[in-house]
């Protein structure tokens, strides 16, 4: 794509924000021959908004939704070509093991746990599976202590991604093909005039483009205003680190450990996951939904109070030879839809503006794919995977 004859715009696409999803687009816009410039606040990777915390899971069958799985499947497909073409790991198949206790299947309708979903998702496209029962969970993985009925699903093709390699590969990708990158560039104010888009930057720079893409995460909102700043809630969210018990016969394990996913209540908050032990810790988080916060205010301090809760409230009885006191915490942000489920739609208001964001605490293990699917959207007016599901109209179709 480039811009045609008379156009006032000096680039094809400005991408606002290079979290996960703006590199990935960055990097398949440069790919594709388009005159690009990626901003970003901060010098990303950064550790003040989503994409950071050194993992991130990734899996193929994916319980939130059949939508996303050809997302998945892709992204791994993108990360292992990235993978090729440097001299960082970016994708870690360790395999991804969720467990669900008797409470989570059955205080829910039939075939509504979590890993009810995923076995669907996983029959529906092929992804190749094991289900354990509570004998071979314990033969397997015995750093997990499992009660009797804890059922088990395993995906050996899924495993975990290292966060900020995977940006910097992107970035440095798109760099490669011509992409300008700006970091420290907080943008004001972008719309759309006529045939082209002007960002302008909190400086008074004003850039000209054909076409803009928002990956903006949790600046979304306040940088677009109506709709998305009623629309889309950012959340706190902690990640720990905690130390394996040195000598312990189960260490071993964790070096060698699944990522997992373990829903052991019917209860929103009866939920965590976790990761290998990486340098004798390992790192579990929860979700927490509270009142939403501003993202330039977000409290990031993490006192020992938070790493006490989750392990009391998840990690206690449920994980071996895992020592209580934290080697550290980290806050990141959740900016989320109010049905969880992502916006990658043009603007209602700025058609020349994508808006792609809101990725509601689950988006990094398809942000490669998102990227070039919105690539494709961009410059031959369509993608191969099919985008629909996470289109704007959704809203309106379901208010009163």
């Amino acid at each position: 794509m480039r811009v045609g004859r008379g156009s006032n715009a000096v680039y094809d696409v400005i991408v606002i924000g290079l979290g996960a999803a703006g590199a990935a687009t960055l990097s398949a816009l440069a790919a594709s021959g388009a005159r690009v410039r990626g901003l970003d606040r901060f010098n990303s990777p950064h550790a003040l908004g989503s994409s950071h915390g050194q993992s991130r899971i990734t899996r193929q069958a994916i319980g939130e939704g059949s939508a996303y799985v050809p997302l998945a499947v892709r992204s791994q497909q993108i990360w292992r070509e990235l993978e090729a073409e440097g001299d960082e790991a970016l994708f870690s198949q360790v395999g991804c093991l969720i467990l669900s206790d008797p409470e989570d299947r059955n205080e829910r309708p039939p075939g509504q746990a979590f890993i009810d979903r995923t076995l669907a998702a996983a029959r529906e496209h092929g992804v190749a599976h094991e289900l354990l029962d509570t004998d071979a969970i314990r033969g397997r993985y015995p750093q997990f202590v499992v009660r009797d009925e804890v059922a088990g699903y395993f995906e050996a093709s899924s495993g975990f991604l290292h966060v900020e390699a995977c940006i910097r590969a992107q970035l440095g990708r798109a760099q490669r093909a011509g992409a300008e990158v700006s970091s420290l560039s907080r943008v004001a104010s972008v719309r759309q005039e006529a045939d082209h888009v002007v960002t302008t930057l909190a400086d008074g720079e004003k850039l000209l483009s054909q076409r803009a893409v928002v990956s903006a995460g949790a600046w979304t909102a306040s940088l677009l205003g109506p709709p998305f700043d009623t629309l889309l809630s950012t959340t706190r969210q902690v990640m720990h680190w905690f130390p394996t018990a040195a000598g312990a016969e189960v260490e071993g394990a964790w070096s060698r450990s699944p990522v997992f996913i373990w829903r052991h209540g019917s209860g929103r908050d009866d939920f965590f996951y976790g990761f290998p032990s990486l340098g004798g810790q390992v790192k579990v988080a929860d979700e927490a939904y509270g009142p939403g916060v501003p993202a330039d205010t977000v409290d990031r301090a993490t006192p020992a109070s938070d790493s006490r809760r989750m392990f009391d409230a998840h990690v206690r009885g449920r994980l071996q030879s895992i020592l209580p006191e934290p080697a550290f915490a980290a806050a990141c942000l959740y900016t989320v839809t109010p049905d969880s489920h992502f916006i990658i739609d043009r603007h209602p208001d700025h058609p020349r503006i994508e808006v792609v964001s809101a990725c509601s605490g689950h988006g990094f293990k398809h942000a490669a794919a998102i990227g070039e699917a919105v690539a494709e959207k961009l410059t031959h007016g369509a993608s191969r995977i099919d985008l629909s599901f996470f289109a704007l109209s959704r809203f309106a179709e379901s208010a009163p």
